[in-house]
């Protein structure tokens, strides 16, 4: 089989590493993929956006099976495109995307379906947002308020606010950080406390798999401070949540998801990624991803045993329930390596050393990002997270301890990373 995967990061070049391992795979590509994606497929010059090239593509070369990375095409509607010319594609239709591609969209979803969320309000326009604040909807002053662009900000729409004065310089500045379009409509919602956790599955619309745990470490400075990025590293640990934890989930938030899709009309078909905040009630859904976490994919797939295209067939087919997907025991650590300037005005260029002993460590990958190649064949930095150094081991001391040898191996001017992943 033909595989197409769509997409240029850490995530994609996961998912091509786990395709990589199918016996299946006669051939596989990647659009627009990486300088590391590129050692081990053909990557071809379509931008993930660009989904009738893509089809285009797919029918000229005979692709058999293509998988969406990202959530910007899902958006746009590939899936929807693929299946309309016949062509197998896993990725969740246009329809279902906007429990991602708009935040207003997916709390009003958890809110007809009775999914535990926190307390929101969507406004209109900034002048709205700054009334819903100012008049006490989320406590006085002092209360924390989190303040969200509705659409899609590549992970950085969304700001914590300590107080009501920084929640309003946050409604102010949004627009900035998010770009004009995903912030012109904005969500306000309670500050839930507790433990996150990041729980991702298959689905076929009908039958659907876990995938382990995971956590994400999202703001770029150790002791979690400073702002928010795309993901500075995560684990995996069966630990993180308990049976009844995770019963509770299945009943009071996937089930009731999957089965709203299906009421609503848009079965969800490929993966959904469940933001968690395990607070002292209970288990409150943050947001709803339609695709694989970036860096939470690096994590994970790292330890999948079973073959990931009869994975891919099953969700196609709506037997999901009839292969027994295996996962490697123990645990598994990814730590990002950034460029200097992330998240805001990474510098480009610089080039990295120390790539080939550092993947020559026993139960190391490293998943590449931000690179690319320059003109003497080396390896360069090409984008604010550069490389995902990930590990795996029996214990989760044990991930963490290799996958930062790993990174003591690699150097370039201006790398930044956080050194506690997993505390």
């Amino acid at each position: 089989m033909k595989i197409l995967v769509v997409g240029s990061g850490g995530r994609e070049h996961a998912i091509c590493s786990a395709f990589a391992r199918s016996s299946r795979t006669e051939k596989l590509v990647c659009a627009n993929g990486n300088a590391g994606i590129a050692e081990m497929a053909e990557c071809v010059n379509i931008k993930p956006e660009n989904i009738n090239g893509l089809a285009d593509f797919a029918r000229a070369n005979d692709i058999g099976l293509t998988f969406v990375g990202g959530e910007v095409p899902l958006a746009l509607g590939i899936t929807d495109e693929f299946e309309k010319r016949g062509l197998n594609i896993v990725g969740v239709c246009a329809a279902a995307a906007r429990l991602e591609a708009s935040k207003a969209f997916a709390k009003d979803f958890m809110h007809r379906h009775n999914i535990p969320t926190a307390k929101f309000h969507t406004a209109n326009s900034k002048a709205e947002a700054v009334e819903i604040l100012e008049s006490g909807e989320f406590g006085d002053e002092t209360a924390p308020v989190v303040v969200k662009a509705d659409g899609l900000a590549a992970g950085k729409g969304v700001v914590v606010a300590a107080n009501r004065t920084k929640a309003l310089a946050a409604i102010d500045e949004l627009d900035e950080i998010a770009g004009a379009e995903a912030a012109s409509t904005i969500v306000l919602e309670e500050c839930l406390f507790g433990r996150e956790v990041s729980l991702i599955l298959f689905s076929d619309g009908e039958n659907f798999a876990l995938m382990p745990p995971t956590r994400d470490h999202k703001r770029i400075g150790e002791g979690d401070t400073g702002p928010n990025t795309g993901g500075m590293g995560t684990i995996t640990d069966a630990n993180l949540l308990s049976e009844a934890q995770t019963q509770d989930i299945l009943d009071n938030i996937i089930k009731p998801t999957l089965r709203g899709c299906r009421d609503e009309g848009f079965p969800l078909r490929g993966i959904l990624f469940l933001g968690l905040m395990m607070t002292e009630s209970e288990p409150k859904l943050l947001e709803y991803n339609v695709r694989f976490g970036d860096p939470e994919t690096q994590s994970i797939l790292v330890r999948l045993e079973t073959d990931f295209v009869d994975i891919c067939e099953a969700i196609l087919a709506g037997q999901l329930d009839r292969v027994a997907i295996k996962w490697r025991p123990g645990n598994s650590a990814c730590v990002i390596l950034a460029a200097e300037g992330y998240p805001y005005h990474p510098r480009k260029g610089d080039v990295i050393y120390g790539l080939d002993k550092a993947g020559a460590l026993e139960n190391v990958q490293i998943f590449h990002a931000g690179t690319s190649k320059n003109e003497a064949g080396e390896f360069v930095t090409s984008g604010g997270r550069v490389l995902g150094v990930t590990a795996v081991g029996e214990t989760l001391n044990r991930a963490l301890s290799q996958a930062y040898e790993a990174v003591e191996e690699i150097s370039w001017n201006g790398m930044q990373y956080r050194r506690d992943i997993g505390k």
